[in-house]
This record gives structure tokens, C-alpha cells and sequence, in this order.
């Protein structure tokens, strides 16, 4: 058999590619494994998931895709999955030569290894057996023994419920050979494996589970890429392939683990190879997901991505005994390099998948231990019980407060031998929405604290003011409960407290923000773990005494007790750099706008920036523009941020220095300076070139380096009164979102550029326009997209009126050239060789009856790609006297053209919905006009 050094991975996968391209296959680029546009599917599932619009027939016909008749490449879908393609042009003869060809002669794969199948047919559901692949797999070479049939499971495929399917034969290989392996395909033997799968797509599965037949017939084959590697390479698994041995070098320097050996259940009594597994799989798929714009969340992909990535994490630091919260962000760099030229989109993407995964697993490496310790104690409790079963509100437990996945407190139950009850947990979690909903309701009346309260609080020896200097660092602190507040007063605990009751605690020490300098405040939980836990909702400072208010989730809380303060690190995470972004985008202002410019107001959130600040004028797209690329230039330097207590007076006195007017600072004020180490600032407070530096007085949280910000985009620029303008900006990911999505709109403009004129077109112009007005975009791109969307309506208004133009041309001539050529004619009934064009059907009708008042004519012009007939009529005052009614010939017409007619007088206008019908009404309308003597 083959080697590592005669078939090494890369050479498998070009070779492939190189076969189909000969073959007169386009090579298309693997799509995103997130359908953005596909709300049937988290992820992508199939290779073809790409060409659905083609197999259905949608696909845009201005599009390259509508071109496309073979196309070849591989597919991420999590799995590398080889493919070659065809839309409406060859089928199953065609692709079996391929599969046959490709196999045996490139790949040199012994034919008595090689089993096909084939669709047996289905009774039930009126489907055929599909002898027509069996005749070709014998044709090609394949032995009678080796073809073999397969049922509605194995061989018809299906995308999900709903979409393109059709029978399906695969190639089977035996690894052991110098047998007849034909009883062990599809039998789960793992020395007889499916490779590849050619699925003859001729059907589309409708919503009712009917079949009904595609207008073109289309190949679809997937070729397992890493299954492949293994049999050329004879080795026993995908795992023991140069597919995965670089990453599992690296997990082995990064955690100093034992080497791989490639053992199997009870054969790898410690979990360690099968660890190397775990982790290469979680790294490869955490790394495509992020990098294709699924960044992990509570919600859909977000948290499959969230739940991948924490079980991984527990997986790595339980078997590999490693620190976890730069963990994965490691392994990623040789991922690159393996796969970066095949799918460019991770290498373009790697330091935004690096920066997720530390923030990540960092998030979770704070509750980790906690949890785990957590999970023994409930496990303990269960074990103690005498009960093989883990209660569901505890699971629930475990996932609302240490952010443990589901799946994942299934997994270590499972390794104490303990199950899950879903529905508990089912009932506790929506007992916890429902308590939420209530809070929520309840809370609009946020808890304060008046003066009163504030002097009683003087009057106390043991409650100092709040220190919360914590909240300038990272990760959770321990602190000490002072004071309990509920409905203006003081209390020793929460333990007489109603359910969905709001409740305020003061602390000795706190790392939570509490809401100020526009910077909103932080959430979190305060928690006694595994007796108490307060959902901290809302965070102020009222002289000095910060109040963490919410409600408690379960337990006691009193004063004196020991808390753990967790305030929730991926809301701060944006809001970090949305702080920061302000400091810069300020600076960017006075270098454009210049030094009038003062700040009025701010708000830093976790999904925006707004900034709002003195200026007469509108801002021009290209000030914009321009402030925009001061921002992002500053960003990419990746300067450090330095922040510093300095006296009021001196720090008054730093040239460049940004303050807002009328703001009262504490003495010291702290100084945060971007780029520039605040001692080195005050070494020489006047010195010009600090003027190129970002400097604020501030005492909000701030990235460590700007290059965590990402980008910085402008979303919108506004005036909000006389002489104050306001920007929005987004940073970091959603500056990134927003980037695609204008991407993908200005896709959506090449497109609609490209769309031959016509009704179609004139209704996606209507659509483009209510689109665009809604996009939330950068205010430049949006600036940009408009003028290519204002061209793209004067062509079609130019293309429109030249259009009208010719046709009321092509009409008059057709009525003025008959009565030319037929003097002393008085009567005309005519289909006209135009569109359904009532305008030049009317301006024809309005000739005859200014130019040629004794003629009686009647003009209809269809238009079956439209569904469309518009028809007319002009009696003369002779016809008119011998009893001739213009609405009634109409009217008759009508009749056979469908639709409406009417009018006042010698004219009359129908529109109709028969174009098909013209030629029957043209007939009809003469053999009307006989009645009369004209």
C-alpha cells in the first residue's frame, strides 16, 4: 500500500482538485461552515449546502453561480470533504467514470478492495430501484459481488428535512483485503469504511414530505478527505495521518503529555489518546466556526461554538493536567500552517480566533474550579442519597452559575455513573425565565440610596466607603458584606426576603463598575458557591459607597459573610474596548475637526459608542473619512494603554491633554495616556509632542493594547442640537459584523448591477432601497453604497424612458405605416410587437384620435414572460353613430384577456392577465367590429 512520503496530505487533496479541473470542473472556493443566509441550518452540513440556489432553481441569473455547470473543491464542514459537482449537466455516467477513474488509476487503489452501492427502491414511497447505477458500476469494471444494494438509510440522501435529495452509491474500501468483504459494508466494521458517496440529486423534499422531481438533474459526491488520506497512507485511522500528527505534536510541547500511540477504549486506560483526539477535533472545529463569523454566545451556533470550547477546555485540563485560558489560542498557529493556503479566510482571520479563544476559555477558566468542586459536592450529595441520578436544578445550577454546558455535567456524571433527569432541568430553567421576566418587571424602580440612608451610613464606624480599585484588574476577588438594603432600609440577611425581591449590597472591596463617566456598569453574580448567589443587575456609586443591586438566585445572604465577586467578563470585554475607542476616536476628532472640538457627553456600552461633542458644521463624508482612518491607524499600532493617579493641578498641565468643560475631577485625577507611559509624560508635562498622544482624565476600564479593539467604524454622524453632533461607532466584532454585512449588500449591488432591465429588476431596485435605508453599516461605506445604488436607478430610469421611447415609437409606426399602406382603411385591429406597455399603447391610441379621429382602432400588446396584456381601443365619431361602444368592445375583450377595461368616451383601456390569449382576442375583437357597417 501507500506511505506518508509517497501520499503525504496535501498531495491527496491537490490531487483530487487537479483530476476535476482537467476534467472541466471549476475550482469554487469552500463556503462558510455558518450559512449566514440559510436559517434552516446552524452549520453547514453538506458540501452542497453552497449550491442549494442552483439545485432548486433560484439561483440568481446574474450571478456566477448561474454559469456554473461542474465545479470541484473541498469542503470544511467540520470533516474535510472532498467534492466534484454538476448542475444539470453530466450525471450518473459521467460521475461513476470519475469515482472509478480517479480511484484506481490516480490513487492506484486495488478494485478488489473497492465495494459500490446502489438504491434498492422503496415500495412505500413509490421509488424505483436505481439499476441504472448498478449497469454503470458494472460497466466500469466493478465485479458483480461487489455491487451491492442499499436502502432509504444508506443510499437516498437527504440535506435535512426539507430540500434537494436523490439516491446516493457509494464506494466502500476494505483495509484488510485478499478477501470478500461484501457482508461487512455498511455493517460499522471500522477495517470496511465508506470513502465516497455520489448522490444523484433529482428530487426536491417538499414541507409535506412529498417527493417532487427537480427541473434539472444534478451530481453531488463527497470523498471523506482524511478517510482517503489514511487508506493511501495504510494506516489504521484518520489520526495516525500527517492530517493530524503536526497538531498533535504541538498539544504535546504545549502540555509536556506523553506522545501519541494511537490506542482506542480500553486500550488507553488514562484517556490520553483520546484526549489528542478531543483536542485536535475541538481546535480544527473552533477554529473554522470562529474564523467563518460564529463567535461563541448564549444563543444558537454561538452556543454550540460556547459548549464545544468549554467541554474541550475541561477535556484538555482533566486529561492533559494543563492550565486552561490561553489553552486552544496555541494550537492554532500549526493549524494555520497546515491548512492556510486550502481555506485562506483562518490565516486572514488567525489573531481575531487567537484573541476569542483566550477570552473564551478565559471566562470559563475563572469558574472551572469552582464548578467542578460544585459538581463533587452535588455528586457527593446524590452518592450519600443512594441515587444513580443528578437532580436537574442542580445541573441547572451548574450551568447558570459556572457556565457549565449541559452536555458537559452529562459527561462527568457519566464518568461517576450518575444520569441526568432532562426534564427537571427543563423545569428549573424555564422556572428561572420566568423568575427573570419577573424581576425585570419589577426592577424598572431601581433601588437607591437617598440622603438619608447616605448620613446613616456616615454615622457607622464599620462600613467604610467602597474600595474599588479591583475593578481596574482581571478576574474574581473575595469580599466582605457590609450593609443589605431592601426597600429603603438596612437588614441583617436576606433570609425573610420575597421571591423576585430587589436587593442592594454594599462591600468593603468590589471589582464590579458601577455606572459613571458614561461607561456603563458591569454585571455579574455575588456568590457564596453552593449556598447563595445574587444576580447583580445594575452597579452605582453613591458617595463613595458602591451598591451592587438584583435579586437573589437561591440561598441567604448576611452581613459579615465572605462573597465571591464574579462581575461578567464578556460584557466588560466590549465595553473595554468601546471605552477605549473613545479616547481615540476624541483624538481623531481634534485632528481633523481641530482643537474647538469638546466633548459634551458619552456613552460606552457593550455593543456601541456614542460620542457626542461640540462642532457647527455637518460632517463631510470625507472628515469622516478621514477621522475613521486616524482611528484605525492609531488601533494598529497596538500601543499600550497606561493609566496613572496624578495630582489634579500638575496633571492639568500635560500639553494635549483631553478634559470635558465643567467636569469636577477628584484630586488625583487618573490619567490614562495611549501610547505614552504617564511618567514619561510628566517628566516634561509641556511638551508639543504630546499633542499626538491620546490623553483623557478617566476613570472607566481600558484595553490593555489597542490592537484588542480590532477596527473601529462609524456608523452614524449626526447633529442632536444647535452646535453639538453626535457619532455612534462599533469596535472590536461588531465593527467586524458590520464590515461583512456591508460586504455582503455591496455583493448584493454587483448583482443587481449585472440583472438584465425588467419588471424583476424594477422589484429588486424597490427592495435594495428599503434595505439599504435599514443597514447599519459604516456611514462611509454606506455614503459609497448609496451613490452605486443612485447610478444603478438612473440606469434603470435612463434604461426605462429609452425603453418607453422605443416602444411608443415601434407603436405609432405600427399604426401609421398599416393606414400608409392601406388609404381608405377605416378600421384597424392590431397586436402590437412591444411589452405590455400601457403608456405607448395609450400614446398610440391618443395619435389616432388626434391625427386620425375618423379611424376606429383597437391595439393590444402581451407580454407572456410577465403574465401581462394591456389593450385599447378609438371609436370614430361614424363608428361611434352606427352603435360602436369603446368600453363595451373592450369589456368584451376582457372576457377572453381577463382582467379590467374601462374609459369615458371614444377611448377605453383594459389590462388583462391571458397574454397567452392575444391572438384569440385579436380575432374576436375584429369579428365584434363586423357587426357594424364601417
Amino acid at each position: 500500500m501507500g506511505s506518508t512520503e509517497q501520499w503525504p496530505a496535501v498531495k491527496v487533496r491537490e490531487t483530487f482538485i487537479d483530476y476535476f479541473q482537467k476534467n472541466g470542473h471549476t475550482f469554487v472556493p469552500s463556503s462558510s461552515v455558518v450559512p449566514h443566509s440559510d436559517p434552516t441550518l446552524l452549520f453547514a452540513n453538506a458540501g452542497m449546502n453552497q449550491y442549494k440556489s442552483i439545485f432548486l432553481g433560484t439561483v440568481d441569473p446574474s450571478s456566477d453561480f448561474a454559469q456554473l455547470k461542474r465545479a470541484v473543491n473541498s469542503q470544511k464542514t467540520f470533516f474535510e470533504m472532498l467534492g466534484n459537482w454538476s448542475f444539470g449537466d453530466y450525471f450518473k455516467k459521467e460521475a461513476i467514470q470519475f469515482s472509478w477513474d480517479l480511484l484506481t488509476k490516480v490513487y492506484r487503489l486495488s478494485p478488489d478492495r473497492l465495494y459500490v452501492t446502489y438504491f434498492e427502491g422503496n415500495p412505500a414511497t413509490g421509488l424505483e430501484p436505481d439499476l441504472e447505477a448498478k449497469e454503470m458500476w458494472r460497466s466500469v469494471g466493478v465485479a458483480e459481488d461487489h455491487i451491492l444494494p442499499g436502502d432509504m438509510k444508506d443510499n437516498f440522501w437527504e440535506m435535512g428535512d426539507q430540500g434537494p435529495c436523490g439516491p446516493c452509491s457509494e464506494v466502500h474500501y476494505d483495509r484488510i483485503g485478499g478477501r470478500n468483504a461484501a457482508h461487512l459494508v455498511n455493517q460499522d466494521d471500522p477495517n470496511v469504511l465508506e470513502i465516497w458517496n455520489n448522490v444523484f440529486i433529482q428530487y426536491n423534499r417538499e414541507q409535506d414530505r412529498s417527493l417532487r422531481p427537480l427541473p434539472n438533474k444534478h451530481v453531488d459526491t463527497g470523498l471523506g478527505y482524511e478517510r482517503l488520506v489514511s487508506v493511501l497512507q495504510d494506516k489504521s485511522s484518520n489520526y495516525d495521518t500527517d492530517v493530524f500528527t503536526p497538531l498533535f505534536d504541538t498539544i504535546r510541547k504545549v502540555t509536556g503529555a506523553r506522545e501519541y500511540r494511537g490506542k482506542f477504549g480500553h486500550e488507553d486506560p488514562d484517556g490520553i489518546d483520546t484526549a489528542y483526539r478531543v483536542v485536535a477535533d475541538h481546535v480544527r472545529t473552533l477554529t473554522f466556526a470562529i474564523s467563518d463569523g460564529a463567535a461563541p454566545n448564549n444563543e444558537g451556533r454561538g452556543y454550540v461554538v460556547r459548549r464545544v470550547l468549554r467541554r474541550g477546555a475541561r477535556y484538555a485540563r482533566k486529561y492533559f493536567n494543563t492550565n486552561i485560558g490561553e489553552f486552544f489560542s496555541q494550537l492554532v498557529p500549526t493549524l494555520v500552517q497546515q491548512m492556510g493556503d486550502m481555506y485562506p479566510e483562518i490565516r486572514k482571520k488567525e489573531s481575531d480566533v487567537i484573541e476569542i479563544l483566550n477570552e473564551e476559555e478565559e471566562s470559563f477558566a475563572k469558574t472551572l474550579d469552582r464548578g467542578e468542586r460544585q459538581f463533587e459536592q452535588f455528586a457527593q450529595q446524590s452518592k450519600l442519597k443512594d441515587s444513580r441520578k443528578l437532580h436537574g436544578e442542580l445541573v441547572w445550577r451548574l450551568y447558570d452559575t459556572f457556565g457549565f454546558p449541559v452536555d458537559l455535567t452529562r459527561l462527568m456524571a457519566e464518568e461517576r455513573g450518575l444520569s441526568i433527569d432532562d426534564n427537571e432541568f427543563e423545569t428549573a430553567r424555564l422556572k428561572a425565565k420566568e423568575a427573570s421576566r419577573g424581576e425585570k418587571k419589577a426592577g424598572s424602580d431601581l433601588l437607591t440610596l437617598g440622603v438619608h440612608e447616605l448620613g446613616q451610613l456616615e454615622k457607622v464606624n464599620d462600613v467604610p466607603k467602597t474600595d474599588d480599585n479591583p475593578k481596574f484588574g482581571r478576574g474574581n476577588i473575595t469580599s466582605r458584606i457590609k450593609k443589605i438594603y431592601r426597600k429603603g432600609k438596612f437588614i441583617q440577611s436576606t433570609q425573610h426576603e420575597q421571591e423576585g425581591e430587589q436587593i442592594g449590597l454594599i462591600l468593603d472591596r468590589t471589582n464590579f463598575y458601577a455606572e459613571q463617566g458614561g461607561q456603563e456598569c458591569d454585571t455579574g453574580r455575588i456568590i457564596i458557591d453552593g449556598v447563595a448567589e445574587l444576580d447583580v443587575q445594575n452597579v452605582q456609586v453613591y458617595a463613595g459607597y458602591v451598591l451592587h443591586t438584583g435579586y437573589m438566585k437561591y440561598g441567604t445572604l448576611s452581613v459579615g459573610n465572605e462573597v465571591i465577586c464574579e462581575y461578567e467578563e464578556l460584557r466588560r470585554w466590549p465595553i473595554r474596548n468601546n471605552h477605549t475607542g473613545t479616547h481615540i476616536l476624541n483624538f481623531a476628532l481634534r485632528e481633523v475637526l481641530g482643537d474647538g472640538v469638546d466633548q459634551k457627553g458619552s456613552l460606552v456600552a457593550p455593543e456601541k459608542l456614542r460620542f457626542d461633542f461640540s462642532h457647527r458644521n455637518q460632517i463631510s463624508d470625507q472628515e469622516l473619512e478621514k477621522i475613521e482612518d486616524i482611528s484605525t491607524r492609531y488601533i494598529r499600532q497596538n500601543c499600550m494603554v497606561y493609566a496613572k493617579d496624578v495630582p489634579l493641578a500638575t496633571a492639568r498641565e500635560i500639553e494635549g491633554l483631553r478634559a470635558v468643560f465643567g467636569e469636577v475631577y477628584p484630586d488625583p485625577v487618573r490619567v490614562v495616556s495611549v501610547g505614552v507611559e504617564v511618567d514619561d509624560l510628566l517628566q516634561n508635562v509641556k511638551d508639543p509632542k504630546w499633542r499626538g498622544v491620546s490623553i483623557e482624565f478617566c476613570g472607566g476600564t481600558h484595553v490593555q493594547k489597542t490592537s484588542d479593539i480590532k477596527d473601529l467604524v462609524i456608523v452614524e454622524e449626526s447633529g442632536i442640537a444647535k452646535g453639538i453632533r453626535r457619532i455612534t461607532a462599533v469596535t472590536g466584532e461588531d465593527a467586524h459584523a458590520v464590515q461583512r454585512l456591508a460586504s455582503d449588500f455591496s455583493d448584493r449591488l454587483i448583482a443587481l448591477e449585472r440583472m438584465p432591465h425588467g419588471s424583476a429588476k424594477e422589484q429588486k431596485v424597490k427592495i435594495t432601497q428599503t434595505d439599504l435605508n435599514k443597514l447599519s453599516i459604516s456611514a462611509i461605506t454606506k455614503s459609497k453604497l448609496r451613490d452605486r445604488f443612485a447610478k444603478i436607478v438612473k440606469a434603470q430610469l435612463d434604461e426605462q424612458k429609452a425603453q418607453q421611447k422605443a416602444e411608443t415609437k415601434k407603436a405609432l409606426d405600427a399604426v401609421t405605416e398599416y393606414f400608409a399602406h392601406h388609404e381608405g382603411k377605416k378600421t384597424l385591429v392590431l397586436k402590437l410587437p412591444i411589452s405590455a406597455n400601457a403608456k405607448a399603447v395609450s400614446e398610440a391610441i391618443k395619435h389616432v384620435q388626434t391625427k386620425n379621429k375618423d379611424k376606429t382602432v383597437y391595439l393590444m400588446a402581451a407580454d407572456t414572460s410577465e403574465g401581462k396584456v394591456v389593450h385599447s381601443c378609438f371609436v370614430s365619431e361614424e363608428a361611434n353613430k352606427e352603435g360602436l361602444s369603446a368600453s363595451e368592445w373592450t369589456n368584451s375583450i376582457s372576457s377572453i384577456l381577463g382582467g379590467k377595461a374601462g374609459g369615458k368616451g371614444a377611448t377605453s383601456l383594459g389590462h388583462g392577465t391571458n397574454p397567452e390569449k392575444v391572438d384569440e382576442a385579436v380575432e374576436a375583437a375584429t369579428t365584434y367590429l363586423a357587426k357594424f357597417s364601417l
